[in-house]
């Protein structure tokens, strides 16, 4: 198989596996009444980029687009992708082949910045002290996914 297909296919599936991961977390804080981000106001947020809005006083208020919800899902995955390829390219396909959890958990710990800096901003959502440190959490646990994910891939690959 060509290398570079072959690295692709594995940060793709180590995103995605991580991203469930996390999805899987935030079903769980759902579940338990904890506040979580609604995906459709995250699409509405990309479908506004077309327009030339890139920031909102309330993403809520923002008028609804067509398949703001299949357009939040699509940017969450890509984005977990996105930092599996981070991960890759800061550690190696070494890393992917032998994964451990320490590179895994700073990359996800380290992804805090965009919901932190970019995207809660971005959609004029309040930034408190319990807000941070469920961002803080989340992407911990993205990281512990990006970790389990690559020992899975190896697994099945």
């Amino acid at each position: 198989m060509n290398t570079l297909v072959e690295h692709t296919g594995r940060i793709v599936l180590i995103g995605m596996g991580a991203t469930a991961v996390m999805d899987a977390w935030l079903w769980l804080l759902r579940r338990l009444n904890v506040p979580t981000l609604n995906f459709a106001l995250l699409g509405r947020w990309v479908g506004h980029w077309r327009r030339g809005r890139w920031a909102h006083a309330a993403i809520a208020r923002a008028a609804p687009v067509r398949h703001e919800l299949v357009l939040g899902w699509l940017l969450h995955y890509a984005t977990g992708i996105a930092f599996a390829a981070l991960l890759v390219g800061l550690y190696g396909m070494a890393w992917a082949a032998s994964p451990s959890l320490l590179p895994a958990l700073c990359v996800g710990i380290g992804t805090v910045v965009a919901p932190l800096f970019v995207v809660q901003p971005a959609l004029g959502a309040a930034s408190t002290a319990a807000s941070r440190l469920r961002s803080l959490a989340n992407h911990a646990v993205f990281g512990c996914g990006l970790y389990l994910a690559a020992l899975l891939v190896n697994r099945t690959l």
